[in-house]
């Protein structure tokens, strides 16, 4: 075949002479898109647990609830209330001196205390400055004084000298609202008439998603729905232990907590998991 009598070969750009430039009818166009420097690409948000496509995400839900008490029995079996006491008048008292005090405080004072008053009517018995001095150092000694002086004198005067063992007649004793009354039906008369909520207790639930209130009386309601009756006591003195040991406020000990890898609190110091955003 004579030389440039045989059919014409593709260019090596690719394109065939005469048609460079032009788009088949069928193909797309694609245009080059360059990030200005100015302005940053998006971001893909990052998935969550609770996200479309997985399930709605429930912190309450039985599953989560049951696993929480399996962990927390796992790891405070046993645990009760640190308040140093032998009968429930020394329980009702340390528990009204531990407001805005600690356990360890109140055990401080208490022993000496119980020595030289042994018994409820030594209480009723003081006025109220005479107290003062043995419990200033939990704080708010004043007040405290006179709800122990006060409670004292219910306690022999309408009831015959003994603590008693119902909600609605230990909320008549003068300073004893529902965590006081709660510890001591659930602590010393083994009744669950309700959870304590303490300052661990309401901030460990919140933490822990079980429930979005800040009022501890609103906070109480909203456990009550979710744990079962028969470990509302337990699951108060584990929560007040936990608080203690592993999720202090401020600074958690999450790489050492049974609960981190179902735990999505925002203010973790270490995380496997997503955290999820306090409710405000």
């Amino acid at each position: 075949m004579a030389r440039g009598a045989g059919p014409r070969r593709p260019a090596k750009l690719g394109k065939h002479e005469g048609v460079a430039g032009k788009r088949p009818a069928h193909a797309p166009i694609v245009k080059a898109i360059r990030p200005r420097a100015d302005r940053a690409l998006p971001v893909p948000a990052k998935s969550a647990s609770r996200s479309k496509g997985r399930g709605k995400y429930n912190p309450t839900s039985s599953e989560r609830i049951d696993e929480i008490l399996r962990r927390l029995d796992h790891t405070y079996p046993d645990v009760t209330c640190a308040l140093i006491h032998k009968d429930p008048w020394e329980l009702l008292v340390a528990t009204i001196l531990s407001a805005q005090s600690t356990d360890v405080r109140v055990n401080m004072v208490t022993p000496a205390l119980f020595t030289k008053y042994p018994t409820v009517q030594d209480f009723a018995r003081l006025e109220p400055q005479q107290l003062e001095p043995d419990v200033r150092s939990t704080g708010f000694f004043r007040n405290k004084s006179k709800s122990v002086v006060g409670a004292a004198r219910r306690v022999v005067n309408d009831f015959g000298g003994k603590v008693p063992e119902n909600m609605d007649d230990l909320l008549t004793l003068p300073g004893v609202a529902r965590k006081t009354a709660n510890v001591v039906l659930g602590t010393w008369f083994k009744k669950s008439e309700g959870v304590v909520v303490d300052t661990h207790v309401h901030r460990i639930s919140r933490r822990l998603e079980l429930t979005k209130n800040d009022d501890p009386k609103k906070i109480e309601q909203d456990l009550m729905k979710v744990i079962p009756r028969e470990k509302w006591t337990l699951f108060s003195h584990q929560i007040i232990w936990h608080g203690r040991k592993r999720c202090v406020a401020r600074s958690s000990k999450c790489a050492e907590c049974p609960l981190e890898n179902i735990c999505h609190a925002e203010d973790k110091t270490w995380s496997t998991v997503e955290k999820h955003e306090t409710e405000r």
